[in-house]
């Protein structure tokens, strides 16, 4: 039997795309082949998963694009035991504004990341619901490209995700200047990355090999 939730009234939305070659990680194909960046963002958003899927943080919900009917995301389903969601369409704003008002609608917090987004693990989405859990009104996990790899809210704020200049440096400054001129009591993770260039896949190869390194490095206990 499955330990209980930490949070049961949150909820984890987890945006994915379809891991179809061409369509995904395109700015990595020049490097990995337009199929192999498809296996990197599979194995991004499987690392995701099992994170949430361990963490036991809240029940967790995957919102597919275009829709939830790739084998992946139904494998996904049957092993991480997650809900498959289907994104609306539009900008990214109008997308992520639907995933959280629909999870708002029903009286719950949401916290919302990609599913790519390798500086995420259980200890900084532990954080974000705590958060909200105590009260705060939002949570932003900022990166270092200047956008932020999650957002969190206790209630709905839609002109939070209108007219902002997606993909661009600008993204978290004016996400601040909104909350910051609604009197919004926010709190913010220390700052991130996911993989979307050049830069950031050797910064994924450093830190795996990292890993790798510190898992066979023996371990002494004191006497």
């Amino acid at each position: 039997m499955n330990p209980p939730y930490e949070f049961p009234t949150a909820r984890l939305l987890i945006f994915a795309k379809a891991p179809v070659p061409g369509r995904v990680k395109t700015r990595l194909a020049g490097q990995l082949g337009a199929r192999g960046a498809a296996r990197l963002y599979k194995k991004l958003l499987r690392r995701t998963l099992t994170i949430a899927h361990a963490a036991r943080l809240c029940p967790v919900e995957l919102w597919c694009a275009p829709d939830g009917r790739h084998g992946f995301f139904t494998a996904c389903r049957r092993v991480y035991g997650v809900r498959l969601r289907r994104q609306c369409g539009g900008d990214l704003g109008r997308r992520m504004n639907h995933a959280l008002n629909r999870t708002l609608a029903a009286g719950r917090f949401a916290v919302l990341i990609g599913g790519d987004c390798v500086s995420l693990g259980a200890t900084e989405l532990r954080a974000a619901c705590a958060e909200l859990a105590a009260g705060r009104d939002a949570v932003l996990g900022p990166a270092r490209d200047g956008g932020y790899l999650l957002v969190g809210l206790r209630r709905s704020r839609p002109a939070l995700f209108r007219g902002i200049a997606w993909g661009t440096p600008a993204v978290l400054a004016a996400t601040r200047r909104r909350l910051r001129r609604w009197g919004a009591d926010w709190a913010e993770l220390p700052r991130g990355w996911d993989v979307d260039t050049s830069a950031d896949l050797r910064r994924l190869r450093r830190a795996q090999f990292e890993e790798s390194v510190a898992a066979a490095s023996p371990k002494y206990s004191a006497v």
